[in-house]
């Protein structure tokens, strides 16, 4: 049976960039152009309209940015991913923007085919987190909060599998550090994140953080 296509909504305010993004993307079928929009405003209308799996989301445009249309669209549409692209490769920004619930950023001159590897990881759920984002994380939770938390709801083994996310480790770095399969890393994921109603590894390295979870 034949894998779906995962459906893509691209927006940005230059026609040029959406051009460019979209003639990337249409040469590979793991992906289906399903829209474009020009501000945040309009994410959020074709969002609703179009049911995107991922959202390519640039920061700077009109009537709405592309922070507070991320956060609007997670709020009403949790389960979308949103991946900003920028031309600018200023931590503080793509931080923000991960903080909103962006699940990830591109920057837009890397390579086409790095495109691609990029974005098929992340839809499926396989992106590491970036070692300057969990420094920008380390800096917002600074103190040690351990003595102020309830009693953590993960296995031992899953407080390993987190402790790696929250370094920056893949799924395939995980499963060597362990000797476990990526699949069995996969499957701790999914339980580590429903165990503490969280969505992705953002979230999860902040909440490694804040638990004091990285003196180790």
């Amino acid at each position: 049976m034949e894998e779906q296509a995962f459906r893509i909504l691209i927006v940005d305010d230059h026609a040029h960039a959406r051009e460019g993004i979209r003639d990337i993307l249409e040469e590979y079928e793991d992906f289906l152009i399903v829209g474009e929009g020009r501000n945040g405003k309009e994410a959020l209308e074709l969002t609703e309209k179009l049911m995107p799996d991922i959202i390519l989301m640039d920061i700077q445009m009109p009537v709405m940015d592309g922070l507070e249309a991320t956060k609007r669209i997670k709020l009403q549409f949790p389960y979308v991913k949103i991946v900003i692209i920028t031309v600018s490769d200023d931590i503080t920004d793509l931080f923000n923007a991960l903080k909103q619930g962006a699940q990830g950023y591109l920057l837009k001159n890397i390579q086409s085919d790095s495109w691609y590897e990029y974005l098929k990881a992340f839809a499926l759920d396989e992106v590491p987190m970036s070692k300057e984002i969990a420094f920008q994380i380390l800096k917002e939770f600074p103190q040690n909060k351990k003595e102020e938390t309830k009693e953590i709801p993960l296995s031992n083994r899953e407080l390993e599998v987190l402790h790696l996310v929250a370094k920056g480790l893949s799924n395939r770095d995980i499963s060597e550090s362990l000797f476990i399969s990526e699949h069995t890393v996969k499957s701790h994921l999914k339980n580590i994140l429903s165990k503490l109603h969280l969505e992705n590894r953002v979230q999860l390295t902040s909440y490694a953080f804040q638990q004091g979870l990285m003196d180790s």
